[in-house]
């Protein structure tokens, strides 16, 4: 199998570090310092189609990160791409709006089981700022559950103290619960009874770096009415996971309504938009809001979304992400298995999470064998969660088997404490 190498990716960066903070951020980490083992990842994309990627070095990659969420149909859905062509040639950002606004908002309030109304934003962070916001204008009230370990987006109201330019101020009403603690979740609310406004939680705990949990059986339905019961909003993030477990939204999946929504990512298979949907009731303190952008509702992505989520729909795309999270992981733990190994793969199949595991818990084995797999055209993070979208086929999932086992074969050379027997 071909060991790939990133020539042209790295005298990019090079470049790149002279104009750009760390040359290269966000999911890339600082410089090439994340991208562990050095040398595995390729930095700089030419192009994408399908299930596909191709960096600027002509390596062809499965890519099951899918831009981290964004990828649902493939990249350079035909549907797609021919909405936003067609849009983008009557206008984009304009002063007045396109009203491909309007049947954006119906689409996702026809779809999504909580929607009765739908607020265009740009990131997820975007959303689930505008979320908290509403939930405490609503309510009068200043606290806030979060999820330890959860993530909403960089704002500041969302980090966590000692995080580099957010002030205590900043977060000095939030308070912190571990997911799936029922108990523990209501002990706090009982706490501050009266003081809460919102919780706010992904549908389950799909965090990087550690196994994903997801919730009890009876877990949301209970923290539904313990919210009903204290007059506190509950707010999905599903920034990450929406349109991956239910099209109609992941708090239905689990079997409540959230009173709000945070949607992106897989929204418009790549164009950059996102969306808090929401309750009726809830609409007033939306519109008493102060909240925009320049860019928020130019008129390409919601044409973008309007295709996407209508295919979405068409060609039962949740279900088949599903089925290929499914062989996908099966496959891979067998592979584990066969070399005689532990891999863990948790969270739900079109959105998880995995973890070859070794004795001290360090991860130094899971980083070469991950970073092993990319080198031979299989994109996975080592890190993060990942994804499936509706273009993967057998013939791909069988290329990732055999990456993945000639991958842990050299790994095991190297490690061989990660034999389980």
């Amino acid at each position: 199998m071909k060991v790939y190498n990133y020539d042209k990716s790295f005298e990019l960066y090079d470049r790149a570090e002279k104009v750009v903070p760390c040359g290269l951020y966000g999911h890339l980490g600082v410089g090439r310092a994340r991208l562990n083992p050095m040398g595995c990842y390729p930095l700089f994309a030419d192009r994408a189609e399908g299930a596909y990627i191709w960096d600027v070095d002509g390596n062809r990659f499965i890519d099951y990160a899918c831009a981290y969420g964004p990828n649902v149909l493939g990249y350079q859905d035909p549907d797609v791409e021919a909405a936003t062509l067609a849009q983008a040639q009557k206008g984009n950002c304009t002063t007045v709006v396109s009203p491909v606004m309007i049947e954006c908002a119906e689409e996702l309030v026809n779809t999504v089981n909580c929607a009765d109304w739908a607020f265009f934003a740009k990131n997820g962070g975007d959303v689930t700022t505008l979320a908290v916001m509403t939930a405490r204008h609503a309510t009068g009230r200043d606290r806030i559950i979060m999820m330890k370990h959860g993530y909403h987006g960089v704002t500041q109201w969302c980090q966590t103290p000692g995080t580099p330019g957010v002030l205590d101020e900043d977060i000095c009403h939030n308070l912190y619960a571990e997911f799936n603690d029922y108990e523990g979740l209501k002990a706090l609310v009982e706490k501050y009874r009266g003081e809460i406004a919102c919780i706010i939680s992904m549908p389950y705990n799909h965090i990087s770096h550690y196994d994903n949990v997801l919730p009890d059986e009876d877990y949301w339905p209970k923290v539904r009415r313990l919210c009903d019961e204290h007059g506190i909003l509950l707010i999905i993030d599903d920034v990450r996971a929406g349109f991956r477990m239910d099209i109609a939204g992941s708090d239905h999946y689990f079997g409540i309504k959230a009173d709000m929504l945070a949607l992106g990512k897989a929204i418009a298979n790549g164009w950059n938009l996102s969306a808090l949907v929401g309750v009726k009731k809830l609409k007033p303190a939306v519109e008493d809001m102060n909240y925009t952008g320049s860019y928020w509702l130019s008129a390409v992505p919601l044409a973008a979304s309007t295709a996407a989520l209508r295919k979405m729909k068409e060609i039962h795309a949740v279900e088949k992400m599903k089925e290929i999270g499914a062989e996908l992981t099966k496959g891979l733990v067998e592979v584990a298995d066969a070399n005689n190994t532990l891999l863990k793969a948790t969270g739900l199949p079109s959105l998880f999470k995995l973890i070859l595991k070794d004795p001290d818990e360090s991860l130094i084995a899971h980083q070469k064998w991950v970073g092993e797999m990319v080198r031979r055209g299989v994109y996975i993070s080592h890190f993060h969660n990942m994804f499936t979208n509706t273009m993967i086929t057998k013939e791909d999932l069988q290329y990732t088997f055999d990456a993945a086992d000639e991958a842990l074969k050299l790994t095991i050379k190297e490690h061989p404490e990660i034999l389980i027997r």
